[in-house]
C-alpha cells in the first residue's frame, strides 16, 4: 500500500510535515482540529506538496529527515528545487546471516596477510 509524505503550510507561515495514506482526508482532519496537536493552534492553509512512497516504513524514514530541514529547505522541496532523494540518505546495505560485509572481508584479508608475514 502506498503512503505519502506531505507538507502543509500553516496559518502562521510554518510548514508541517506528516505522513498518510490519504493526504486530502488527513488535511481535512488537521483543518477540523482533530489532527496533530501542532496544527490545532496553527490551522493548515494548503497542501504544499506530497510525495508517494512504497510503504509506511519508507514514509516514516522520509518524514524523519524532512522534519529536520529548516523551513526554507522544506519550501524548496515543496517547490521542486530539491528532490526527496537529496534529503533522505541512502540506507546502508544489510548483510544477511552468514555473509560478510566489505569491511569484514577486508579485515579477514588483512589477517591472512599478517599471518603469512609472521606479524601478530
Amino acid at each position: 500500500m502506498a503512503w505519502f509524505l506531505y507538507l502543509l503550510e500553516c496559518s502562521d507561515g510554518s510548514v508541517y510535515t506528516g505522513i498518510a495514506v490519504d493526504v486530502q482526508a488527513r488535511f481535512d482532519k488537521h483543518a477540523s482540529g482533530a489532527g496533530a496537536r501542532y496544527t490545532r493552534s496553527r490551522k493548515p492553509v494548503q497542501v504544499l506538496a506530497s510525495f508517494e512512497l512504497a510503504d509506511r516504513s519508507s514514509a516514516s524514514r522520509a518524514e524523519y529527515w524532512v522534519k529536520r530541514l529548516p523551513p526554507a529547505e522544506k519550501r524548496a522541496l515543496a517547490a521542486g528545487a530539491r528532490t526527496l532523494d537529496s534529503v533522505v540518505p541512502v540506507p546502508e546495505p544489510v548483510a544477511l546471516a552468514g555473509e560478510e560485509t566489505g569491511d569484514e572481508a577486508d579485515n579477514e584479508a588483512g589477517k591472512e596477510t599478517d599471518e603469512a608475514s609472521g606479524a601478530a
